[in-house]
């Protein structure tokens, strides 16, 4: 009896899913804004990530605050957020689009919780693997 809802659900589902791709490589990839970039103020990673990720982000991604999430409104950035953040690991987090190809997500919260007990190698090797995807996203696109 629940198989036909169940059904309708799941398209309903991919078919947002895929109209939110076709809106965040449109409204944001054509300008070349390829990530979308959440944190918060904590003080485990703001600096790092107001240092290290920002000023090279700049001018290519969205950029939202978790601790600022009181005053989001409903947006693009919101809504995508919301679809591929998740449940568990999602502040902070990058993800990466690249037009007709799936968004790659890179969840910082667990190497940073090495790092705040001076480990920082998971942090760098994801900022590394994180950049290494932009570059192949933007390159794609000025080829």
């Amino acid at each position: 009896l629940l198989s036909p809802l169940i059904l309708v659900g799941a398209i309903l589902y991919g078919l947002s899913g895929f109209v939110l791709y076709v809106a965040i490589w449109l409204g944001w990839c054509l300008r070349g804004r390829h990530v979308l970039l959440v944190y918060s103020d904590s003080p485990i990673w703001r600096e790092y990530i107001e240092k290290e990720l920002l000023p090279r982000l700049e001018g290519r991604a969205v950029v939202l605050n978790w601790s600022e999430r009181k005053r989001w409104r409903k947006s693009l950035a919101v809504l995508a957020f919301r679809r591929f953040g998740g449940w568990r690991a999602y502040n902070p987090l990058a993800v990466v689009f690249r037009p007709f190809h799936r968004a790659k997500v890179f969840r910082f919260f667990e190497p940073f919780q090495e790092f705040k007990h001076g480990q920082p190698a998971k942090v760098e090797q994801l900022k590394t693997e994180l950049f290494g995807a932009l570059d192949a996203a933007t390159r794609k696109q000025t080829a």
